[in-house]
């Protein structure tokens, strides 16, 4: 049984953004394309598309470390912000757009909140193990030598 562990992360996120474009309920705000990820960003981001791609991110975050819950993405998305002469120091990411991906995923039934956390629903899980068993036969096309892992 192959399933996210098992495929390359590069692939597996561009297949599951194109796929996070699809649903009915992946509306981008309008202020999405102004604004920065964080205090730690100098600029918004280049990509058209981070919308889904921060979504995907998320649901292969909550696959691979979940429960998770708001601050722990904070956390993961953040980055190092310079301060002047002194050392570089971590700076979580904003809260919103995560908060606002989340929401989303929840209304498309793939996450569920619980106590401990954000959590895959049984769709959300069957979503990226199919996405996984793909991208497993397109590479075992290539390369025949994996298919003994699979």
């Amino acid at each position: 049984m192959v399933n996210a562990y098992d495929v390359p992360a590069r692939e597996l996120l561009s297949a599951l953004t194109e796929k996070v474009k699809t649903l009915p309920t992946m509306e981008v705000p309008g202020w999405a394309s102004i604004v920065k990820t964080g205090s730690h960003a100098e600029r918004p981001p280049h990509e058209a598309s981070w919308w889904y791609a921060r979504a995907a991110s998320i649901l292969r975050k909550l696959y691979l470390h979940g429960p998770l819950g708001l601050s722990e993405f904070q956390i993961s998305y953040g980055g190092a912000k310079t301060t002047g002469y002194s050392y570089k120091h971590h700076r979580d990411s904003g809260s919103s757009a995560i908060r606002k991906i989340l929401k989303q995923l929840e209304q498309a039934e793939l996450v569920a909140k619980t106590p401990k956390g954000r959590v895959l629903t049984p769709k959300g899980t069957a979503l990226l193990d199919g996405l996984s068993r793909d991208i497993f036969k397109n590479l075992t096309q290539q390369n025949p030598g994996l298919a003994r892992y699979g």
